[in-house]
Parts: structure tokens; sequence; C-alpha cells
């Protein structure tokens, strides 16, 4: 019977260290994607590492530098002047004013995670062509604007809420498309549902369904299974920015989209699936909205995947909205 008792204990502290290892990794994991360090090399994509990679990636976390604008509108030959957007509370926005002249209107360009708007450029200079002015935005804890983190598209729906109006108060009357690739898309469909923005148009490349589901993904594309370290990764990510990742789920800000509304995405996307990607498609509740995938794409800046299809699909989307 002693034996037996002392087993027992034996078994119940391995268990309950078990689990303070895999919260304590949870934790670590949530800390490294939201909180950028000041130096080093970025942690390469998960599918490009190999097996013992993953699992020091795992065990160590992701390394994630505060992302830099490495190129200006200038090394395109476009005409720039950069503008801080006052965010209150001493931080700011930074942001590049391209117009065009005679503009049809201004286009409200957002980056992805853990980059700043110089990875936009291939994208701005495109729409430039076609007429528009582009106003080009580093959220909160990127490029040229204030804070050290992100929340994944949390906070920064607030940023597309200030830029939104910003432009409205500095160029009343003007017409007024948001362009967000992933993150960015994520917190412009925030910025609709839960900021009141309402803009004319907006063109959403790559957006996640649910936070949940896009963090699952990363542990799938690991070769690990999802749960339950998604569900504490996305749990301890809760606690440490303060809000709700479980109810982060732009698949239900969708429902708030009345304006005509375009929808890119790569069909080889590992970090959302054609159906995940779909699914916010189908429930955005405009009348007028399109959706186009590109079928040799992963998870990247679809124009630079097949430059004719993105352009003529904006295009033809501008020009009929």
């Amino acid at each position: 019977m002693a034996r037996q008792a002392r087993w027992r204990r034996i078994i119940g502290w391995l268990i309950i260290a078990g689990l303070v290892g895999i919260n304590a990794v949870a934790f670590m994991q949530a800390r490294a994607m939201t909180n950028f360090v000041g130096a080093g090399a970025r942690t390469p994509a998960i599918e490009a590492l190999s097996l013992p990679q993953k699992a020091w990636v795992v065990l160590t976390g992701v390394s994630v530098p505060r992302p830099l604008n490495e190129n200006t509108p200038a090394d395109l030959g476009l005409l720039y002047e950069t503008d801080r957007i006052d965010a209150g509370q001493g931080e700011w926005l930074e942001a590049w004013w391209i117009p065009a002249g005679g503009s049809r209107g201004v286009v409200l360009m957002f980056p992805g995670y853990a980059t700043g708007k110089s990875v936009l450029l291939s994208s701005a200079a495109a729409v430039h062509e076609m007429g528009f002015d582009l106003l080009l935005v580093d959220f909160r804890g990127a490029g040229g604007s204030s804070g050290q983190s992100t929340t994944i598209g949390v906070r920064e729906a607030k940023d597309v809420a200030l830029t939104t109006k910003y432009v409205r108060s500095k160029w009343p009357g003007s017409r007024i498309v948001l362009y967000g690739e992933s993150m960015g898309a994520v917190a412009s469909l925030r910025a609709i549902a839960r900021e009141q923005v309402d803009p004319d148009a907006v063109i959403l490349e790559s957006p996640f369904d649910r936070l949940l589901d896009t963090v699952s993904n990363r542990f799938n594309s690991m070769g690990l299974p999802a749960f339950p370290g998604a569900q504490l990764v996305v749990f301890w990510g809760s606690i440490q920015q303060g809000f709700n990742g479980f109810e982060h789920n732009p698949v239900d800000y969708a429902t708030a989209v009345k304006c005509p509304a375009l929808m890119l995405h790569g069909e080889q996307d590992p970090r959302v699936t054609p159906s995940q990607a779909r699914d916010i498609y189908n429930h955005l509740t405009t009348a007028t909205k399109t959706f186009v995938t590109f079928p040799g794409a992963g998870h990247e800046m679809l124009v630079n995947s097949d430059p004719l299809t993105w352009k003529s699909q904006v295009q033809k989307f501008l020009q009929e909205k």
C-alpha cells in the first residue's frame, strides 16, 4: 500500500509538472508573438524550418524584431510626405501621404503582422497608377509609430479608426477605401464592426477567420497537435494583452460590412485555409462583394505573387465601386 501511495504521488507530481511546463511554454510563446524585440534576426517561417529548429522554436519562442521600414515611396519614384497622427497618451501613428493628381479617392493601406508600411509599396504603386491618393500607415509597435507590441488586430482596429477620422478631417468629402493585408485586413474588419468606421469600400487580403484558428494552423504547420497548445497560447495572450482572444473573430466582424468588398486569398495559404477565408466572405452582408483566389500563392503579398491578376481585379473593383 505504501508503495502504491508513493507511485500515485510521483504520478501526480509528474502531471502537475507537465501542466506547469505546458502553460509556461504557452505563456512564453504568446509573449514572444506579441512583444517585439529590439534587434536580432527574425525567426524564419515555420514551414522553412527543420525538425530540430521547430523543436527549438517551440521551447524558446519565436524571435520577432520590431518591424522597420526598409524602403520609402521615393524608391519607386513616388512623391510623398510623412504625417504623424496623434493617438493620445503620448502615442502616435506614422503615415506616408502619396497624392495623385485628379484623385478618385483616398485608399488607406494597412500592413500585416510584424511588418511596417514599406511592405505595401508594390500594392501602393499599382493603386496610385489607378488615380487614387494613398495613406500608408504603420500600426503602433511598428515602423515610425510608437510602441513595441502588437495585439493581432485588436488595438490596431483603433488605429484604423484614428486614421479614418484623420483623413475625413483633413480631406473632407473624400471617398475612402480601406485596404488591409493579413492583420491589416483583420483590423479593418474589426474597425467597421467595433469602432463604427464606415468606409465607401474595403479590400481584404488574406485575413484570418478566428484568432484561435490561425494559431491552430501554426501548430499544424509544425506537425504538432493544436489542442491544447493553441488554446493555451490564446488564453495567455489574452491575459497579457488585455483582450479576449477567443472572441477575436473576423468572421463575426464581417457581418457588419455593408459597403462593397473585395476579398483576395492565396489558395496555398497555410495560415488561413481556403474554407476559412470563404467563411469570412460568406459572412459579409454587403450585396456587392467579390472573392478572388490566387492558385499558387501562400500567405504573402499577393501583388507580388501574381501582379497581373491582382492589378486587374483591384482596378475593376475600384472602377465599379
